[in-house]
Protein backbone atom coordinates (compact mmCIF):
# COMPACT_ATOMS: atom_id res chain seq x y z
CA UNK A 1 0.00 0.00 0.00
CA UNK A 2 1.28 3.16 -1.14
CA UNK A 3 -0.65 6.12 1.02
CA UNK A 4 -0.65 5.15 4.69
CA UNK A 5 -2.86 8.09 5.59
CA UNK A 6 -3.39 11.74 4.85
CA UNK A 7 -4.55 14.57 6.96
CA UNK A 8 -5.58 18.32 6.93
CA UNK A 9 -4.48 20.19 9.80
CA UNK A 10 -4.63 23.56 11.11
CA UNK A 11 -1.97 25.59 12.31
CA UNK A 12 -3.16 24.97 15.59
CA UNK A 13 -2.74 21.66 15.10
CA UNK A 14 -6.83 20.45 14.71
CA UNK A 15 -8.04 17.93 12.16
CA UNK A 16 -9.83 18.51 9.44
CA UNK A 17 -9.46 15.33 7.78
CA UNK A 18 -8.31 12.54 8.99
CA UNK A 19 -8.02 9.05 6.26
CA UNK A 20 -5.98 6.38 7.87
CA UNK A 21 -5.82 3.26 4.88
CA UNK A 22 -4.49 0.48 7.22
CA UNK A 23 -6.68 0.61 10.33
CA UNK A 24 -5.89 -2.36 11.70
CA UNK A 25 -1.89 -1.20 12.43
CA UNK A 26 -2.45 1.54 14.85
CA UNK A 27 -4.60 2.06 18.32
CA UNK A 28 -6.59 5.14 18.62
CA UNK A 29 -3.80 6.81 20.81
CA UNK A 30 -0.83 6.04 18.77
CA UNK A 31 -3.05 7.46 15.78
CA UNK A 32 -3.30 10.84 17.74
CA UNK A 33 0.34 10.60 18.67
CA UNK A 34 1.56 10.43 15.00
CA UNK A 35 -0.90 13.31 14.53
CA UNK A 36 0.60 15.14 16.68
CA UNK A 37 4.49 14.12 16.23
CA UNK A 38 3.37 14.99 12.78
CA UNK A 39 2.03 18.48 12.72
CA UNK A 40 5.24 19.44 15.44
CA UNK A 41 7.29 18.31 12.78
CA UNK A 42 5.81 20.03 10.16
CA UNK A 43 5.23 23.38 12.07
CA UNK A 44 8.98 23.35 12.70
CA UNK A 45 10.27 23.06 9.40
CA UNK A 46 7.53 26.00 7.94
CA UNK A 47 8.72 28.23 10.08
CA UNK A 48 12.58 28.30 8.39
CA UNK A 49 11.10 29.02 5.28
CA UNK A 50 14.04 27.23 3.77
CA UNK A 51 12.66 23.62 4.00
CA UNK A 52 11.77 21.55 1.19
CA UNK A 53 7.43 19.64 1.63
CA UNK A 54 9.41 16.28 2.40
CA UNK A 55 10.54 14.94 5.11
CA UNK A 56 11.93 11.56 6.63
CA UNK A 57 9.34 10.27 8.84
CA UNK A 58 10.33 7.61 11.61
CA UNK A 59 13.10 6.90 9.55
CA UNK A 60 10.59 4.23 7.13
CA UNK A 61 8.16 6.27 5.74
CA UNK A 62 7.82 9.93 3.62
CA UNK A 63 5.60 13.06 4.48
CA UNK A 64 4.60 14.96 1.38
CA UNK A 65 3.23 18.59 2.47
CA UNK A 66 1.24 21.57 0.88
CA UNK A 67 0.57 24.58 3.13
CA UNK A 68 -2.56 26.35 1.61
CA UNK A 69 -3.50 29.29 4.07
CA UNK A 70 -3.89 28.32 7.27
CA UNK A 71 -3.98 24.29 6.09
CA UNK A 72 -1.76 21.75 5.81
CA UNK A 73 -2.48 18.81 3.88
CA UNK A 74 -0.19 15.75 4.59
CA UNK A 75 0.02 12.21 3.31
CA UNK A 76 2.21 9.45 4.51
CA UNK A 77 3.42 7.96 2.26
CA UNK A 78 6.39 4.65 1.48
CA UNK A 79 9.76 5.10 0.67
CA UNK A 80 10.43 3.85 -2.42
CA UNK A 81 7.44 5.97 -3.80
CA UNK A 82 7.83 9.20 -5.54
CA UNK A 83 7.13 11.87 -3.95
CA UNK A 84 6.70 14.67 -6.61
CA UNK A 85 3.86 12.39 -7.93
CA UNK A 86 1.87 12.29 -4.58
CA UNK A 87 2.33 15.98 -3.83
CA UNK A 88 0.69 16.57 -6.73
CA UNK A 89 -1.83 14.76 -6.07
CA UNK A 90 -2.60 17.10 -3.02
CA UNK A 91 -2.49 19.51 -4.79
CA UNK A 92 -5.32 18.18 -7.26
CA UNK A 93 -7.30 17.26 -4.33
CA UNK A 94 -7.06 21.16 -3.50
CA UNK A 95 -8.21 22.02 -6.80
CA UNK A 96 -10.82 19.88 -6.84
CA UNK A 97 -12.58 21.39 -3.25
CA UNK A 98 -11.73 24.69 -4.45
CA UNK A 99 -14.03 24.29 -7.37
CA UNK A 100 -16.60 22.17 -5.22
CA UNK A 101 -16.84 24.10 -2.50
CA UNK A 102 -16.03 27.88 -4.85
CA UNK A 103 -12.96 28.71 -2.92
CA UNK A 104 -12.54 26.09 -0.03
CA UNK A 105 -11.90 27.74 3.37
CA UNK A 106 -11.21 25.47 7.01
CA UNK A 107 -15.69 26.08 7.84
CA UNK A 108 -15.97 24.61 4.77
CA UNK A 109 -14.13 21.44 5.93
CA UNK A 110 -15.48 21.74 9.10
CA UNK A 111 -19.45 22.11 8.07
CA UNK A 112 -19.03 19.54 5.28
CA UNK A 113 -16.86 17.06 6.49
CA UNK A 114 -19.12 14.10 5.10
CA UNK A 115 -18.68 16.20 1.61
CA UNK A 116 -14.87 15.73 2.42
CA UNK A 117 -14.79 12.07 2.78
CA UNK A 118 -16.73 11.38 -0.04
CA UNK A 119 -14.41 13.87 -2.30
CA UNK A 120 -11.62 11.74 -0.89
CA UNK A 121 -12.60 8.71 -1.98
CA UNK A 122 -13.12 9.81 -5.24
CA UNK A 123 -9.38 10.54 -5.63
CA UNK A 124 -7.72 8.55 -3.35
CA UNK A 125 -9.07 4.78 -2.43
CA UNK A 126 -7.45 1.98 -0.70
CA UNK A 127 -4.40 4.28 -0.21
CA UNK A 128 -4.07 4.47 -4.08
CA UNK A 129 -4.33 7.29 -6.41
CA UNK A 130 -7.59 6.90 -7.65
CA UNK A 131 -8.80 8.90 -10.97
CA UNK A 132 -7.19 12.46 -11.92
CA UNK A 133 -9.59 13.65 -14.21
CA UNK A 134 -10.70 16.99 -12.57
CA UNK A 135 -14.19 16.98 -15.09
CA UNK A 136 -15.33 13.21 -14.01
CA UNK A 137 -14.40 13.96 -10.76
CA UNK A 138 -16.24 16.82 -10.55
CA UNK A 139 -19.28 15.35 -12.48
CA UNK A 140 -19.96 12.54 -9.82
CA UNK A 141 -19.78 15.12 -6.96
CA UNK A 142 -22.75 16.66 -9.07
CA UNK A 143 -24.30 13.75 -9.28
CA UNK A 144 -23.93 12.75 -5.60
CA UNK A 145 -25.04 16.38 -5.00
CA UNK A 146 -28.14 15.19 -6.78
CA UNK A 147 -28.72 12.09 -5.33
CA UNK A 148 -28.53 13.94 -1.37
CA UNK A 149 -31.00 16.36 -2.32
CA UNK A 150 -33.60 14.00 -2.87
Amino acid sequence: MAIQFILVLNRQGKSRLVKWFNNGIYTASQKQQHITDIHRLILLRDSSKQSSNFVLYQNTMKLCYRRYAGLYFIILIDLDDSELSYLESLHFFVEILDVYFDSVCEVDLVFNFYKLYYILDEIYLGGELQDISKDKILSRLQYLDTLDRD
